[in-house]
């Protein structure tokens, strides 16, 4: 069996470009998903944090008005990982050689800090070197913009990504004061951004780096990532058919 290492960001508030403060954190979904899908494929499953700070649940990915019933199901298996949720590993401790794949779900949080930390970066680059798996699914994709080669190159420059659209920020009410948006951002840096309708499952797969759009892709990037580790993931009654467990409403 395979070891995967899930990256989570330290960050509970993202500042806007008005001052203002946005509560964030990591999006339940996008973390409970593909790791009951790791675990119950028999994988072993790491966490690490910047400074290995417990990470904070995103509050509005466990909102009835954004997620629907699934919400109690969501905030039942967080709490049933919490005690590991909050003792992570400390980012810059982690040797990438002792894992087969790398995971970083979303939430806003990752645009605070995982997108310019420095140990984020140097995981990245040595997961790409060696040929490891590299999942991401909706803002977990900011955390590439810090990984770069040798010279100083970024590293992910001309791959095909999915990450969340500059659309959906529109549609969800998060673009207008936003610093910067991870889509447009990505484009800037020369990734090849795709992306499928808002809140529908959009997944891309360029080579060993694997990538969805929005929470609804969880599922079928864990998949992808189990595929590469050369495992059938394991599905719950409540995976039934890659579909997402919970529909995404405008805030």
């Amino acid at each position: 069996m395979s070891s995967i290492l899930i990256v989570l960001s330290a960050a509970d508030t993202w500042i806007r470009s008005d001052g203002s403060e946005y509560s964030t954190g990591f999006w339940a979904e996008e973390l409970i998903v593909p790791f009951r899908r790791f675990a119950n494929a028999g994988h072993t499953v790491d966490f690490a944090t910047p400074g290995g700070v417990a990470p904070t649940l995103d509050p509005h990915s466990v909102d009835r008005a954004i997620v629907g019933d699934s919400a109690d199901m969501l905030l039942e298996e967080v709490d049933a990982i919490t005690d590991r949720l909050n003792k992570p590993l400390t980012l810059s401790d982690v040797d990438i050689s002792d894992y087969d794949a790398v995971f970083i779900p979303g939430g806003h949080a990752p645009m605070v800090d995982l997108f310019q930390d420095r140990d984020m970066g140097r995981i990245l680059s040595d997961a790409v070197g060696a040929g490891k798996v590299v999942g991401a699914v909706c803002h977990g994709p900011a955390a590439l913009l810090n990984a770069t080669s040798d010279d100083g190159t970024w590293l992910f420059a001309g791959r095909r990504l999915a990450v969340v659209t500059d659309e959906e920020e529109r549609a969800f009410g998060t673009a207008e004061n936003a610093p910067w948006l991870l889509a447009s951002r990505l484009r800037e840096y020369g990734a090849v951004v795709e992306g499928g309708p808002n809140w529908e499952a959009f997944v891309v797969q360029d080579g060993r780096l694997i990538s969805g759009q929005n929470p609804a892709s969880a599922g079928q990037v864990a998949a992808a990532v189990l595929a590469e580790l050369g495992a059938a993931g394991g599905h719950s009654a409540r995976d039934s058919h890659d579909g997402p467990i919970s529909q995404v409403a405008q805030r």
